[in-house]
């Protein structure tokens, strides 16, 4: 979207530069690409004062000036201009001035005689085409000041790169909307100088006939036969235009966003475009049968001359803009040449309409034929401003046509109001990560035109929300976090804390093993203990130890039984480097054999304490050393942790079991495991670790947390349990063979349950099933839908054949329409 830095102030007037214009937007709202001045640089170029001009004696159409270009010299400049006059003032380029063409201003003689530097005419500047004259100057300003102070710095286009969500922002109006917003300022909607008060006061007054299929003012009538395709079409009425050039403030307006010129009734459609995102068309009235506009579907064979001159067939069914007989336009699109504004119209019927930007989209792509009006009317017009904008055009056209309101009539539906959102201030405020008061949230919200009344709905008895209710142009404004969004980005994203904060993707509870093992962490933790995690595999093996059949290291090739073999091998290391005072744990996995194909795994948590109880301090020189009885404690502390307060126990045991960790009978279901009767979960035990003989006595506490589900067979999951399993499996060695399966599948049935059958049905060979495809559609039977999986079949030793592949999908089709009752979908 190309936008003109002085249009912008039109709408939202303030005396920031175009830079700063658009580093706030980028800041704030869109992304800005480029920033390019409309017109060259003028600095250069000083005011020139013609003190005396003759003609020259060798040409009869050459002048001798003498300038005052203030630099207290007066100079001789041969000029060829016909309008040169003493006294009078013009733009001049001293010796040395390079021009917006390329062009550098030397002294040179002309025709004999001598020129320091060229009075220059607007085309030269690159303000105009005007090149029959050179510029004179309406001004008191000294000779030698710079153009500048005269014409501005100049115009700036910037471009900006508007999301499709943010359709509002394809305008002039859109953009200065969000100046203002971002600024605290005020805007226009419908600039003055631009479209003078007094004419559009008089098209306010004249009252608007309106109808839900169809409406007539005298002899114009619009009917709408497909409402769904268009629903609204606002027509006004202008008589007594005269078809010209336009005025030279309109044609500079849409320089500056580069669009060309017409004449001044095809201009005023294009500035209303570009400065208020709504595409109008104007029609030739005389050149619609019966004056009438008819919104309705073509009909087999309809074809249609565009503005464009080329001939498009038009689908039958494909809803367009016709008079009584033919097509006038491709709705949404463009319109037709049999009915454009030519040099000799003096009525016009002005069409402002709202199309459905899924038929836009879809007309557009048949007829091949991108416009500025279908890349709107796709990503959605302001509905509820298209009365306002129909006044405007009108009273546009009227004041630079020179033509005459005569009516206006609107046909279709009222536009529906936005959709109500809720917005709380402590739902903000955990997804910013900082508060914002709420009379602050208010005013950002108001900022953009949204309706904002304080709710009593909410969470809590302080809970402050806010119901919102989006502005009409806003489309993309319907849930809580997109108002949460807007207020983010008014105050300034560089305001919002850049620091990473704990935070859950989703809605997902954690699984109650994970939170477990967390609490016992923490706890453990806190007890000035320390993780480790290391691989959970080990030396020490026998016949019920698991074997890994492909083994990260050949001297660990078993599964653990237990964590403290983990853990006493991780003392001794530090007890081989003189380091005594151990404080460890682990949580993690230990494996038992299964008479199943996967060993049992279980997730446990093993502490090894020696030596210090606590670190030396200058108060507690030697403190004690771990006991038993620190051990029992720690046990308890887990068991409190883990499973809940008095519902642990431990019994006294013998040797170096010091005592047996059980659960107690007869307690309520827990997060990790029903406890229905006492079973142990758990021991404190002496650990006997190749030691040093000054080491102290190793204490070791290990306790079940929960099972973890494995996968033991190729059928489904025990319920209740998550296949986190993976099998070993060698990389395929032979090509496999897929087909595709469209079928027919009631919608009471769960997917689910036909890949269940699929996979049984297919047997070993079929390896895969992807779901792909599911469509809904006129041609499907009521009460289905199509669902379309791609099979793939492999053979471990050799090549498929095709004769196989397809009895294994006949097998399927009728295993699946006899037990099932699904059939393939038609092609």
């Amino acid at each position: 979207m190309i936008v003109s830095h002085e249009w912008l102030k039109q709408f939202a007037p303030q005396s920031k530069s175009a830079v700063e214009i658009g580093e706030l937007l980028g800041r704030h709202c869109v992304t800005l690409d480029s920033i390019a001045r409309i017109a060259a640089d003028l600095s250069r170029f000083v005011v020139g004062q013609v003190v005396s001009a003759a003609r020259h004696p060798d040409s009869d159409h050459l002048w001798i000036t003498k300038v005052d270009d203030g630099s207290g010299e007066i100079l001789d400049v041969v000029c060829g201009a016909p309008n040169v006059e003493q006294g009078a003032k013009y733009p001049f380029a001293r010796t040395g001035t390079v021009m917006p063409a390329g062009l550098t201003i030397e002294k040179r003689k002309i025709r004999g005689q001598t020129s320091n530097g060229m009075l220059c005419s607007a085309n030269e500047l690159g303000l105009g085409e005007d090149h029959d004259g050179i510029l004179k100057l309406d001004t008191d300003v000294a000779p030698g000041t710079s153009i500048n102070a005269i014409f501005g710095d100049g115009d700036a286009a910037l471009d900006l790169d508007v999301l499709p969500n943010r359709p509002d922002l394809l305008c002039h109006r859109g953009v200065a909307r969000e100046v203002a917003a971002i600024l605290g300022t005020s805007w226009s909607a419908a600039p003055l100088d631009d479209v003078p008060g007094e004419e559009l006061a008089r098209v306010n007054d004249i009252p608007t006939v309106r109808g839900t299929s169809d409406a007539s003012s005298g002899a114009v009538s619009v009917r709408i036969e497909n409402v769904a395709d268009c629903p609204s079409y606002i027509a006004a009425v202008i008589r007594g235009v005269s078809v010209t050039a336009s005025p030279k403030w309109l044609r500079e307006r849409l320089a500056s966003v580069g669009v060309r010129s017409i004449n001044n009734v095809v201009d005023a459609t294009n500035y209303v475009l570009q400065a208020f995102g709504q595409p109008v068309h104007a029609f030739d009235l005389a050149r619609l049968t019966n004056s009438s506009i008819v919104v309705r579907s073509t009909r087999d064979g309809e074809q249609i001359v565009t503005l464009d001159g080329v001939t498009r067939n038009l689908p039958a069914g494909t809803t367009v803009i016709c008079d009584e007989s033919v097509p006038v336009a491709i709705a949404g699109v463009m319109g037709g040449r049999d009915s454009e504004v030519t040099d000799s119209t003096t009525d016009i019927l002005l069409e402002v309409a709202q199309f459905d930007a899924r038929f836009v989209r879809r007309v557009r792509k048949i007829v091949a034929l991108n416009t500025d009006a279908s890349y709107r009317f796709e990503r959605g017009v302001d509905a509820g401003g298209a009365l306002e904008i129909a006044r405007i055009a009108a009273a546009l056209i009227s004041h630079v046509a020179n033509g005459k309101v005569e009516s206006l009539l609107e046909v279709g539906l009222a536009a529906a109001p936005q959709p109500e959102a809720l917005l709380r201030a402590s739902r903000l405020e955990r997804v910013l990560g900082i508060a914002v008061a709420p009379a602050e949230i208010k005013r950002r919200l108001e900022a953009l035109a949204c309706t904002v009344r304080q709710s009593t709905t909410g969470d809590g008895a302080n809970e402050v929300v806010f119901a919102v209710s989006p502005p009409s142009w806003r489309h993309d404004l319907k849930l809580e976090i997109d108002l949460i969004e807007e207020v983010a980005r008014l105050g300034g994203f560089d305001q919002l804390p850049d620091e990473l904060r704990p935070f859950r993707p989703g809605n997902v509870p954690d699984d109650p093993l994970y939170l477990t093992s967390r609490r016992v962490r923490n706890a453990l933790v806190a007890s000035g203990l320390s993780e480790v995690r290391p691989m959970p595999f080990t030396d020490k093996g026998n016949d019920q130890t698991p074997r890994v059949l492909n083994p990260l290291a050949e001297d660990e090739p078993f599964l653990r039984a237990t964590l403290l073999d983990t853990l006493a091998k991780r003392a001794e290391y530090n007890l081989s480097r003189k380091q005594g005072d151990i404080r460890l744990f682990e949580i993690g996995d230990a494996f038992a054999a299964s008479v199943d194909v996967l060993p049992r795994e279980e997730m446990r948590v093993a502490v090894l304490v020696m030596g210090a109880r606590r670190p030396a301090h200058f108060t507690d020189s030697k403190p004690p050393s771990y006991d038993l009885w620190d051990a029992k404690a720690i046990a308890e502390r887990i068991g409190e942790v883990a499973f809940g307060d008095g519902t642990v126990g431990l019994r006294p045991g013998s040797g170096d079991l010091l005592w047996t960790v059980y659960r107690k009978g007869n307690s309520a279901a827990d997060a990790v495991d029903a406890v229905d009767a006492e079973r142990d979960v758990g021991e404190v035990k002496l650990l006997r670790l190749d030691s040093p003989v000054w080491a102290a006595q190793a204490f070791g506490v290990e306790i079940k947390l929960g099972t973890v589900s494995s996968d033991n067979s190729r059928g489904t999951a025990a319920v209740g349990e998550t296949r986190c399993t993976k099998r070993f499996q060698r990389l395929p060695t032979t090509p496999a063979a897929e087909f595709d399966l469209a079928l027919l599948v009631p919608d009471s049935m769960a997917v689910s349950k036909v890949e269940q059958a699929m996979h049984e049905i297919g047997g070993e060979l079929l390896e895969r099933v992807v779901l792909f495809d599911e469509f809904r559609g006129k041609e499907i039977p009521t009460g289905y839908r199509s669902v379309a999986w791609r099979l793939t079949f492999r053979h471990s030793d050799r090549t498929l054949k095709d004769k196989e592949i397809a009895g294994r999908r006949a097998k399927l089709l009728n295993a699946l329409a006899t037990d099932l009752g699904i059939k393939p979908r038609a092609s």
